[in-house]
């Protein structure tokens, strides 16, 4: 896993003021470095320039980028951040057609495969993965990214050169490249954060490649366009061959995802996805006489102040110690305290480049520090909620009836501390809108659905193009922050399609809550942890965490430098700090409500003011 960067122009000749390029691809190295720890490479000719850091995963000793091959046409360079899962099939399928290895890397395979296939090749890849590859003698970059959007790529245009980089952060170190936010900007900081909308960037005139999507850059100019779409086919499949079918994909994928030269281990809480993803990690390791290390998370005297709710009815902690025993894993118990955790909400502002899921996020940023100090690879169970149907509002009335984000759909709470000139400014209700309704359009339907089966279909593309990218999102930049590898075998593209078009009646068979997955999963847990009552991401509830915010938030608006002072009414915000808050009321997802809000506003203006933001 790595960082990539880097610029295009094919009509500059950045080899006349060469050492001036050479620093600056090495700065977009210092600054992309906490995702590649071990290694780092540039290659500068006329008209393009690659920067990488690298996590060393696969091929420790021969696997440098940037990565150099040539043939009757020229000369190919590619930098690469990702995994491809199938790179020993595809390496031996390109090997019958002629072409050499001087390595045992991904990197080769992607490489090798592109020049004698060009873009085609990419559709065979199974992996995760941000690529650039660029063309001397055509003067052409390609920009790639993975069909899910798992690995991040952003860009912006110039004067006429193109920067990319993993993060934005990166495109910044590009002369002129600036920190600016426009009101679309602030739009989505508000009224959609800590969701994004797929391909915004936040800042003025920053993007970010689309899940399946490919870019060119040549003389002829920008070109993007889509390599892989998710589609609906009408589903012929019997309820035990979906079972059947369902349960091989899964575990092909988690075999396939243990692809490391380096030990791995997984994220465990003892609900459905993450033991399922652990049970097939272990089944395997056991196969070598090898055993899987496994975290879970919680935080220091939770169990003193939890509180049971319908988003989150039990603690995780004796769970996931029962499943460990299950299946003789090396299980480790992480906590973190209050200190830790708000100390860790700017360190999560600097991971993401923007204010993030406030301490649902710092936390994990936090936990991905300590695993990293056993492994370097995790696996997760992320995302068979968006892709299986288990978030409340796949199941309530309200999101039927509701033309908004079922996870965020009253935007009064976002609206509540804003100052009316803010208010005045901002159509956030529009915004949220037309971003709502623009996933709704572009939805792949089939014209044989019933009205409510096509109510579903909105549902799960609306958790796909949305919520899980924003948890993608989350678990790339805590985990990549540390140089930790985190994959995500529940979203191998193949798992997407194929339930994606299974019918709800089969998905949640007799309302049984991710009933597909449960039955899919029967081989390999028992029974009380297969049927367990899905229980989210853990959150700290304990008051003492609160009053750490507010009186931090009140520091804040008393100086009267602080940039958020100018967007906030702070005579409402201190109403807010002395009301008991509401711990059972989300504002957005199942885990962000009252506190989530105070350190959501702290992120901004500490965002605001590191960044240097210039609001316009």
């Amino acid at each position: 896993m790595c960082g990539i960067a880097g610029f295009c122009n094919p009509r500059n000749d950045f080899m006349q003021s060469q050492n001036k390029w050479i620093s600056i691809l090495e700065t977009m190295n210092r600054t992309l470095k906490r995702r590649g720890p071990d290694d780092e490479g540039t290659y500068l000719s006329s008209h393009c320039g690659l920067s990488h850091v690298r996590l060393e995963i696969i091929d420790l000793l021969t696997g440098h980028q940037p990565m150099l091959k040539q043939n009757v046409s020229g000369t190919y360079s590619i930098v690469f951040n990702g995994e491809i899962y199938n790179m020993k099939p595809l390496r031996e399928e390109l090997k019958k057609k002629g072409a050499d290895f001087a390595t045992t890397s991904d990197t080769e395979v992607i490489l090798n495969g592109f020049m004698l296939h060009r873009e085609a090749f990419i559709k065979k890849l199974n992996g995760i993965f941000a690529i650039a590859i660029y063309h001397a003698e055509e003067k052409r970059l390609w920009l790639f990214r993975d069909r899910i959007g798992i690995k991040p790529l952003f860009f912006t245009l110039k004067d006429n050169t193109l920067v990319f980089a993993s993060e934005i952060k990166g495109l910044f170190v590009y002369p002129d490249v600036n920190p600016v936010v426009d009101k679309n900007g602030l739009c989505e900081i508000f009224a959609l954060g800590p969701a994004r909308t797929c391909g915004n960037g936040v800042f003025q005139n920053i993007f970010e490649l689309l899940p399946g999507e490919f870019l060119t850059f040549s003389m002829d100019g920008l070109n993007r366009q889509f390599y892989w779409k998710l589609e609906s086919h009408p589903h012929e499949d019997s309820f035990l061959e979906t079972v059947e079918k369902t349960a091989w994909l899964i575990e092909d994928s988690v075999k396939m995802q243990m692809l490391s030269d380096i030990p791995i281990c997984t994220f465990l809480s003892g609900g459905l996805d993450s033991s399922l993803v652990t049970a097939i990690c272990a089944k395997e390791l056991q196969k070598q006489d090898r055993r899987l290390n496994t975290f879970s998370f919680d935080f220091k005297d939770n169990a003193k102040y939890f509180q049971s709710n319908s988003f989150q009815p039990s603690q995780d902690a004796p769970w996931a110690k029962k499943t460990s025993q299950y299946l003789n894993t090396s299980h480790h118990l992480l906590e973190c305290d209050n200190t830790e955790q708000f100390n860790c909400l700017f360190r999560a502002v600097d991971a993401a480049d923007l204010p993030c899921m406030a301490d649902v996020e710092s936390s994990l940023l936090y936990f991905c520090s300590k695993v990293v100090a056993y492994n370097k690879v995790t696996l997760t169970g992320e995302c068979a909620d968006e892709i299986f149907g288990g978030y409340p509002w796949f199941h309530q009335e309200k999101a039927f009836r509701t033309p908004a984000f079922p996870w965020s759909s009253d935007l009064a709470p976002r609206k509540l501390l804003l100052s009316d000139d803010v208010l005045s400014f901002l159509p956030m209700e529009e915004y949220s809108a037309s971003a709502y309704e623009a996933t709704i359009a572009e939805t792949p339907r089939l014209l044989s659905d019933s009205p409510t089966e096509k109510r579903r279909r909105e549902i799960s593309y609306l958790n796909l193009r949305w919520f899980m990218m924003t948890l993608l999102n989350r678990m790339d930049r805590t985990s990549m922050y540390s140089g930790l590898e985190a994959r995500v075998p529940l979203a191998d593209y193949r798992i997407v399609e194929y339930v994606f078009n299974v019918p709800w009646s089969m998905k949640c068979p007799d309302g049984i809550v991710k009933g597909l997955l449960r039955y899919a999963g029967s081989d390999f847990l028992p029974e009380e942890i297969l049927w367990r009552k899905k229980s989210p991401y853990p959150k700290t509830y304990d008051p003492a965490y609160e009053s750490l915010l507010a009186d931090r938030l009140k520091e804040v608006l008393a100086s009267p430098n602080a940039p958020v002072r100018t967007l906030l009414d702070t005579k409402k915000v201190h109403q807010f700090l002395e009301t008991p808050s509401d711990y059972t009321r989300p504002w957005y997802g199942q885990l962000m409500a009252g506190p989530q809000m105070l350190a959501y506003l702290l992120q901004i203006n500490y965002w605001l003011e590191h960044y240097h933001i210039q609001l316009v």
